[in-house]
This record gives structure tokens, C-alpha cells and sequence, in this order.
């Protein structure tokens, strides 16, 4: 049988980080966080699980399982959850605006530029340098969860089936059924016998929840008063709807905008949206610029807050009694397997589409092993890593003509 710590909490700590310093570590992070959010989970994990130990991997865990039910960016809430547990809503307020806001200045940019940039060969190098950091970011994690949640011949049955049951139905769906599963498998077979707190009353927190409702209702009703809130209305709708990240928000804003602009634009902000670090949604940062050319900087910050902003609103709503029901021991088990399963979740991404999106080459494994080398046994800081990692992708192609 596996148990939780005493009591998993999500609440502000009452020695809370100033909101200025996570301001700070997630503004840092959000410059090097390349990868897409299978990448953005294990980031989080080394910051703040491993190197500052805001939490135990366990609660860890639960705040990505969670983020997998919620529609929304899903590694932007485990980002706000982080921040929310350390200093409140305002902490998880400062933890957003920090990992998002170089991807938008960045896609803000990439917008001005358009293809100039993107289409040189130099560009897809350096990006092509950065995915192959996203599989050793991506497999360290997934070695490291998996040895704290796969204990037990059950555990390690629920990974591996996850991840067999998602590397062949590549669908959301299917990955939400396995969590379900996994829950239940969980909740029969890895309840604890007995818990040593007692468990408080679930309550929600209703206010985030009823302001998401009304927001979904009322938008598209108020969309033909101006082009910002129609603007907005279209991209508050795509973020309620998107569950799985942000390679599934593409055909929802391919809807959305149709031929509004055009499909060398819209393909072009998809690349850029990969190649920057941070969350994919931003996306939603190019696509405004586009869609408002009246005001192109307020459209790309009205598309962004309408993308984004309805995952919050769920997130909130439901985190602290997601604490309250983790304190049940049916629960607890299912938590227990729903964390085994969070592994083969990622040992599937690590897969599709981290290492076939990076890994063409004998080469390009050679790089994503000396660079676990560097990263592992002489903790090169990730700021080194990146570089190394950049440098490397501009190599490759010099290397592989001279062979």
C-alpha cells in the first residue's frame, strides 16, 4: 500500500517567498524552458522540487495530475499552482506573468519580424539544438517520478500500461480514460487502511467557478460590441475547450480565425510558438497581433488573457478542495495510482512528440548523452545547458558534411 505525506496542502506556506522572488525564478525559467509542457513539467520539477523543495514530489504529482483534468495550458498550472501554494493568488499571479512573459515578448517580436527570421537555416538550427535539451529534460524527470511513484509491481504496471495505451491511441481522450482508470485502480487496490489526519469537509471555491460560467455564456453574446471582445470571446472560448496542452489549441484556432488571416501567417506563429521557450499557448500572442490591426500589441494581449484565462479560473476553483479530497484515504489511492500514471503519461511524451520531433540522427544522440553527462554528474546549470545545446544544433549540420 502507498500513502500521502501527512497532509498534501496547496495553500500560501506561512513562510511565504516574497512575490517579487517568484516573480524572478519563473521570469529565469521562462527564458530557458524550451520543449513544449512534457519539458515545462520536468523544469518545474528540478526548480522546485529538487533544488529548492517548495514541494515533495509527491504533492508535486498531484498539481500535474490535476492540470490533466482541467481544461487550459496544462504546465502553465502546474507554474500558478506552485506559485499559489508559496504566496496566495498573488504568488500565483507573479508565477504566470513571470514563465509567460518572455514567450510573449518573444512571439510579440517573431509577429514584427514574421518569416525573416524564422525561415533562416541558422534559426531552425538553434531550435532544432533546443528540442534535443527537451528529451534529456524530459527523460530526467520521468527516470526521477518513476522511481518515487512505481515502488510496487502495481504502480509500475499503471505506468507502463499508460504509457503502452498512449503511445498507440494518440488521443485526449484515451489519456483522460487511463487517469480514470488509473484512479480507480487506485482508490480499490492503494487506499492506505487508515490516514493519520482526519479529512475536512470538500468545499469549492465557488466565486472563480460561477465568473468562468458567466464569462463562457455571456462573451459570445457581447461579442458584436467591438472587435476586442469578440476578439476576446474567440479565444476565451478556445482556452475553456483545449484539454491536453498547447499542440491541441491549433485546430481550435485554425476554426476560430479561418481565413481572417493567412495560412502561411497562421503556420508561421505555429513554428514560432515552438521554437521560443515557455508555454505554447502563446500562440495566442501572434494570432492577436494579427487579427487587430488597428491596435496589434493590445490584440496580441487580449488574445493572450482570453486564452489563458479560463484554465486559471478552474484551477482556483477547484486546487484547495483537490487538497481537502486528497486527505480521504479512497482518495489517497487513487492519487497513488492517478501519480503512476502521470509517469507513463510522460514516458509516452518523451517519445511522441519530444524524442521523434529531435532525434534524427546517431549524432543528435550523441549530443542528448554527453549533454546527460554534463547535466547529471557535472551540474551544469541550465543556463549552460541551453547554450551547449544551442551551440550544438548550430554544429550539427558542419559536423555531419564533414562526415
Amino acid at each position: 500500500m502507498s500513502t500521502l505525506s501527512k497532509e498534501p496542502t496547496f495553500r500560501a506556506s506561512p513562510e511565504s517567498a516574497s512575490l517579487l522572488t517568484i516573480f524572478k525564478i519563473f521570469f529565469a525559467l521562462g527564458w530557458v524552458s524550451f520543449g513544449g509542457p512534457a519539458a515545462h513539467i520536468g523544469y518545474f520539477r528540478s526548480a522546485f522540487v529538487q533544488k529548492r523543495q517548495w514541494l515533495t514530489d509527491e504533492q508535486y504529482a498531484q498539481i500535474v495530475a490535476l492540470s490533466q483534468f482541467l481544461p487550459g495550458p496544462g504546465s502553465s498550472q502546474v507554474g500558478f499552482a506552485v506559485g499559489y501554494q508559496r504566496a496566495g493568488i498573488r504568488g500565483g499571479i507573479m508565477a504566470f506573468l513571470g514563465f509567460t512573459l518572455p514567450s510573449v515578448l518573444l512571439m510579440l517580436l517573431l509577429a514584427m519580424v514574421s518569416s525573416q527570421l524564422t525561415d533562416t537555416s541558422y534559426f531552425q538550427n538553434v531550435v532544432h539544438g533546443l528540442k534535443l535539451l527537451a528529451v534529456l529534460v524530459v527523460a530526467d524527470a520521468t527516470w526521477g517520478m518513476y522511481k518515487n511513484f512505481c515502488n510496487s509491481k502495481l504502480t509500475a504496471s499503471l505506468c507502463i500500461f499508460t504509457a503502452v495505451t498512449l503511445l498507440i491511441i494518440q488521443t485526449i481522450s484515451a489519456q483522460i480514460l487511463v487517469l480514470l482508470l488509473a484512479a480507480f485502480v487506485g482508490a480499490r487496490w492503494l487506499a492506505p487502511e487508515s490516514h493519520p489526519t482526519s479529512p475536512t469537509k470538500p468545499s469549492f471555491s465557488t466565486r472563480p467557478l460561477i465568473v468562468f460560467l458567466l464569462l463562457l455564456i455571456a462573451l459570445p453574446l457581447l461579442s458584436p460590441l467591438s472587435e476586442s471582445v469578440a476578439l476576446f470571446a474567440d479565444f476565451y472560448q478556445a482556452g475553456s475547450l483545449v484539454f491536453g496542452g498547447g499542440h491541441v489549441v491549433l485546430p481550435l484556432l485554425q476554426n476560430i480565425v479561418g481565413e481572417q488571416i493567412s495560412q502561411d501567417a497562421f503556420l508561421t506563429g505555429y513554428a514560432a510558438a515552438q521554437a521560443v521557450p515557455g508555454p505554447m499557448f502563446t500562440f495566442a500572442t501572434y494570432i492577436g497581433y494579427e487579427l487587430l490591426p488597428s491596435a496589434p500589441v493590445a490584440g496580441a494581449m487580449i488574445a493572450t488573457l482570453g486564452v489563458f484565462a479560463p484554465g486559471f479560473l478552474l484551477l482556483v476553483g477547484v486546487l484547495n478542495n483537490w487538497q481537502q479530497l486528497a486527505s480521504i484515504p479512497l482518495v489517497s489511492g487513487a492519487l497513488t495510482g492517478v501519480n503512476a500514471a502521470v509517469v507513463g503519461l510522460l514516458l509516452a511524451a518523451l517519445y511522441q512528440p519530444v524524442f521523434l520531433s529531435a532525434v534524427f540522427t546517431g549524432l543528435d544522440l550523441a549530443w542528448v548523452l554527453f549533454g546527460a553527462l554534463l547535466m547529471k554528474y557535472f551540474k551544469l546549470p541550465i543556463v549552460w545547458m541551453v547554450i551547449f545545446f544551442m551551440t550544438a544544433g548550430l554544429l550539427n549540420p558542419l559536423i555531419l558534411n564533414l562526415i
